[in-house]
């Protein structure tokens, strides 16, 4: 079994789509895996152009990408459809719709429609098929490379206007502003835009923190070359390694997150269910309820959600939305986890995810995934406790 890897961007003019994909590139993805997850799209015709290039003395991977027929995908119902009808592994398309949803509900705020009415060209979010495959080609590229966890650098904001179908805006862009909320960002003295949404979009979705970075040994870097020209290096590197703790010694995944809190006692249980599911769906780590007795001897819940970094904002906007409550508690808390990858098992009942994780040098445990022991133990009917059985024999046998 391989060692899990982490990655980290270090991003010191800007970030884009194509530029992350030159980053994976450059950094040993193979062009004919990248092109194999944009042949898992029903979109004909998608072609991967990669060449070496210099930004100021140092060599760089230029993306572009190349399509017969320029499909226009307006709405984000759109391209979940896509997704959804792919042949993608499963993470991938979660983590590529999560992309998309956080990009389209930034879209939304910045309009002032629904999410379901952003018209992604209208607006300018996304260029078309060139912006659904950085996104899709990304999630699916650090998948292929082996790489559990991504953390990234402050964003760096640059100034200046940039033209859009609404006319001039300043650079940053509103979108980019908006999808950096509970993000470090930092100025730099360039003019012109350097962030994309669809470049912000995938770092804030993906990081799972951001700052100098994590111990790790490394085993390569990437560079990825951004199309327009600066005087400093229009180029994001891509680092990958494995994690070590400070003395050089195998490590846990030490992360800052943020746990939100708030109490509930005049609301109907049944509503709080879905809400769940929905702060898990935007961006929450984990969310939870407490059954507590309250002032007067009211029964009530304590609503806990573990957040990133990232995604504050758009979970306390949950709570306030959906929740009767005036308040939310907000505490920084450091996680420690264990290095973690997901690997595939077949057994008599299909074909079963596992997320394994090393707690020492040589030693593992392993968790087959709720929901595919499930979809297996509801389709050849048989207990749940008879899919994980299988699916851990076949892990262990396998190992």
């Amino acid at each position: 079994m391989c060692s899990s890897r982490i990655g980290y961007l270090d991003i010191s003019v800007g970030v884009s789509g194509n530029m992350l994909l030159g980053a994976l590139l450059d950094a040993g993805l193979e062009q004919a895996t990248l092109q194999a997850a944009l042949d898992a799209l029903s979109i004909q015709g998608l072609e991967v152009e990669a060449r070496r290039v210099q930004k100021n003395g140092i060599a760089a991977t230029l993306v572009e990408i190349q399509t017969a027929h320029q499909r226009h995908f307006r709405y984000l119902a759109d391209i979940l459809a896509i997704l959804e009808e792919s042949t993608l592994p499963s993470l991938v398309k979660e983590q590529s719709a999560a992309v998309f949803t956080r990009l389209a509900r930034a879209e939304a705020r910045v309009h002032g429609v629904g999410v379901e009415e952003v018209h992604f060209h209208e607006v300018g979010a996304l260029d078309a098929i060139a912006d659904v495959v950085g996104i899709v080609g990304m999630v699916a590229g650090l998948h292929a490379l082996g790489v559990e966890a991504l953390y990234a650098s402050p964003v760096p904001l640059s100034h200046g206007q940039v033209q859009t179908a609404h006319g001039m805006l300043p650079v940053p862009p509103p979108a980019v502003l908006t999808l950096l909320e509970g993000v470090p960002v930092r100025g730099i003295e360039v003019r012109g835009e350097t962030v994309t949404p669809t470049g912000a979009a995938l770092v804030v979705t993906l990081a799972h923190d951001f700052g100098p970075p994590p111990f790790m040994l490394l085993d390569r870097v990437g560079h990825g070359a951004g199309h327009r020209h600066f005087p400093l290096p229009n180029i994001v590197r891509l680092l990958v390694g494995r994690p070590l703790a400070a003395d050089g010694s195998a490590a846990t995944r030490t992360e800052t997150l943020i746990l939100l809190e708030t109490n509930i006692d005049d609301m109907t249980p049944e509503w709080l269910a879905p809400l769940l599911d929905d702060l898990l769906t935007a961006g929450a780590l984990d969310a939870w309820l407490t059954p507590i007795q309250m002032k007067k001897g009211r029964p009530g819940f304590e609503i806990s959600v573990l957040s990133p970094l990232s995604a504050v904002a758009t979970l306390q906007a949950l709570l306030f939305t959906h929740t009767s409550t005036l308040g939310i508690r907000q505490i920084a808390v450091v996680r420690h986890a264990l290095p973690r990858r997901v690997e595939r098992v077949d057994t008599p009942y299909g074909s079963i995810r596992i997320k394994v994780a090393e707690y020492a040098p040589g030693y593992h445990k392993a968790a087959p995934e709720y929901e595919d022991c499930r979809a297996a133990a509801r389709a050849h009917r048989v207990s749940l406790i008879e899919v994980y059985a299988a699916a851990q024999t076949a892990w262990r046998d396998h190992g």
